[in-house]
C-alpha cells in the first residue's frame, strides 16, 4: 500500500510538471521576468502558509544564524531562479521542444557533474550514454536550423549546479525551498510593489484571469514538489529514475502536437540519438540496482 501511494504521488508530480507549459502559456502576454518574480513571491507565501499550519518554524532562527547555510542557499536560489526564468521565457517564446530536450539530458548532466565535483565514478556504460548524448547535442549544434540549443543546455546546467549545492544543504525540501524563496522573495516584493505603484505591473491591470494565474503560480510551483517529496521515501530510486522522463515527454508532445512547434528531420535525428543514450543509461542503472539488491540480499 505504501509503495502504491508512492507511485501515485510520483506520477502526479511528474504529470503536473509535464503540463506546466500549459500554465505558463496563460501568462505569455506578461514579461517573463515579472512572471518569475510573481512565481518566487507567491511560492514563498504558499510555503510559509504550509509551515504555519504545521507550526514548523523552529528551524529558521538556527538557519539564519549559520553563515554556511545562508551561503549555500543563497547560491542555490540564484541558480534555481535562473532555471525558472529561462524555462518561463522559453515556454512563452514557443521553445517548449528545447525545454523538453534540456530535461531529457538533465540526468546525464547531473551524473557528469557528480563525477567532476563529487568524485563519483562512472561505470563504462554510463560513459557510453554520456558520449552518445553529447554526440546528439553536437549533431543538433552543427546542423544549424532554428533550434535554440542554448536553452536545452542552460536548463540542465543550472539545475545540475542547483542539485550539486543542495547536496551540501542540511534542510529538507520544504524548509530548503522556503528559505530559498525567502532570500529572493523580499527583493521580488519590492520590485513588484514599485511596478504596481508606477503602473508598470500586470497584477490588477490586465484581467482577472491574469491575476489568478500570477497569484496561483506559487501553488503551481510548490504542489508538484510536495507530491515528489511524499513519493521519494515510498518507492525505489530506480523507479524515480524511470518516471522522471514522464515530464519532458509530455512537454515534447505539447510543444509539437498542441502548440505546433517545428520538428523536422534534423531535430528528429538529434532527438533519437539522445533518446538512445537515455535508454542505455536507464536500463544500465536499473540492472545495476538490481544486482546491488541481489548482492545485499
Amino acid at each position: 500500500m505504501k509503495e502504491n501511494k508512492g507511485y501515485l504521488y510520483a506520477t502526479t508530480a511528474y504529470f503536473l510538471w509535464g503540463i506546466l507549459p500549459i500554465y505558463w502559456k496563460q501568462v505569455d502576454h506578461i514579461p517573463a521576468v515579472e512572471v518569475l518574480l510573481h512565481r518566487i513571491l507567491w511560492s514563498l507565501v504558499f510555503l510559509a502558509a504550509l509551515l504555519s499550519l504545521q507550526r514548523n518554524w523552529g528551524w529558521l532562527r538556527t538557519a539564519l544564524r549559520n553563515r554556511k547555510i545562508l551561503l549555500i542557499y543563497t547560491a542555490a536560489t540564484l541558480f534555481l531562479s535562473l532555471n525558472w526564468g529561462i524555462y518561463i521565457w522559453a515556454v512563452n517564446a514557443s521553445h517548449i521542444v528545447e525545454t523538453s530536450l534540456g530535461y531529457f539530458i538533465n540526468p546525464l548532466v547531473s551524473v557528469f557533474f557528480g563525477m567532476i565535483f563529487l568524485g563519483e565514478r562512472l561505470r563504462p556504460v554510463q560513459w557510453l550514454a554520456i558520449l552518445i548524448a553529447g554526440s546528439g547535442v553536437l549533431f543538433l549544434f552543427l546542423s544549424g536550423g532554428d533550434l535554440v540549443l542554448w536553452i536545452a543546455l542552460a536548463l540542465p546546467l543550472t539545475f545540475a549546479v542547483y542539485a550539486l549545492l543542495k547536496k551540501k544543504a542540511p534542510l529538507d525540501s520544504l524548509k530548503g525551498l522556503t528559505l530559498e524563496t525567502a532570500i529572493v522573495g523580499f527583493p521580488a516584493l519590492l520590485i513588484l510593489l514599485y511596478w504596481g505603484v508606477t503602473g508598470q505591473g500586470a497584477l490588477g491591470q490586465v484581467d482577472r484571469s491574469t491575476d489568478f494565474f500570477l497569484v496561483a503560480s506559487g501553488a503551481a510551483t510548490a504542489i508538484p514538489l510536495l507530491f515528489f517529496g511524499a513519493a521519494a521515501p515510498r518507492i525505489p530510486m530506480r523507479m524515480i529514475g524511470i518516471l522522471q522522463y514522464v515530464a519532458p515527454t509530455m512537454q515534447f508532445l505539447l510543444g509539437v502536437f498542441v502548440y505546433g512547434e517545428p520538428f523536422d528531420q534534423t531535430r528528429f535525428i538529434g532527438f533519437c540519438i539522445i533518446w538512445v543514450a537515455l535508454i542505455i543509461y536507464t536500463v544500465e542503472s536499473f540492472l545495476n540496482r538490481q544486482r546491488t539488491t541481489l548482492r545485499a540480499a
